[in-house]
């Protein structure tokens, strides 16, 4: 893991970016921890939506308050068209347009888990890091690469999935992970999903294989979480990564 610089939020948060070599790819991330953690964090790894990146609004929204305000790490890292890994920066439709492209011709599924996985392997070796407290949280794309991650990644204990369902093209390899999940689960769909059918989602929670797990309809249409919706995530992954603190 080799850092590349260090950001203050103001906020009482600190971002530090990082590069992995994974299979000869260059991996892009960043990691949000408490300015002054007085022990080791419970780490969400936040995988972001299609025309983002590791530091776009939707990682944002989770990493400020949970670092901030609950003294849990988060990381985040590029997706496989997106962010740093691209030649030239950008982001929006454009990008989401690219990544759909990607995804339909095959959706470099396998080397987004091998990057993911030495990510957790980098991370968990960091001193401020609780490796025995993980938690995913990822709709739409995040979705997409993480489900397939949890499928094959136990030290994952609890995630937030969603907005993303079984009628999209390519999306055979998600039926047929989705029952070697066994982590705790929150599934969110919104109800006017312009995507993805409302069947679909539904059947791809209910593929699930986790007992753990709760389906939360909201209203609206493919848009990042606000509101009580961005409220459940956070709620939901402070609550189950904190009880697995206390447990143990």
């Amino acid at each position: 893991m080799q850092w590349s610089g260090t950001t203050e939020t103001g906020d009482g948060v600190t971002c530090r970016e990082f590069t992995l070599q994974v299979q000869g790819r260059r991996v892009p991330g960043a990691l949000w921890t408490p300015a002054a953690a007085a022990r080791k964090c419970p780490l969400v790894l936040v995988g972001h939506g299609g025309s983002g990146h590791k530091k776009s609004p939707l990682v944002l929204d989770v990493a400020l308050p949970l670092a901030g305000r609950h003294g849990i790490a988060v990381a985040a890292i590029d997706g496989p068209v997106h962010g740093a890994r691209r030649a030239q920066f950008a982001e929006g439709l454009p990008v989401r347009d690219e990544f759909l492209a990607l995804w339909k011709a095959g959706g470099s599924v396998d080397p987004m888990i091998a990057d993911w996985r030495a990510t957790i392997d980098a991370l968990c070796g960091l001193p401020d890091i609780d490796a025995g407290a993980i938690a995913w949280k990822g709709i739409s794309m995040g979705t997409a690469y993480g489900l397939p991650l949890l499928a094959a990644e136990p030290r994952i204990r609890a995630a937030v999935l969603g907005m993303w369902g079984l009628s999209f093209p390519n999306s055979e390899r998600l039926a047929a992970d989705a029952p070697k999940v066994g982590c705790g689960v929150l599934f969110q769909q919104k109800w006017d999903d312009e995507l993805f059918t409302r069947e679909s989602q539904i059947e791809l929670f209910d593929r699930l294989g986790t007992r753990d797990k709760r389906l939360t309809v909201y209203m609206g249409g493919h848009k990042n979480p606000e509101g009580e919706q961005l409220q459940d995530i956070l709620d939901f992954l402070t609550g189950r990564l904190i009880a697995q603190v206390r447990t143990r």
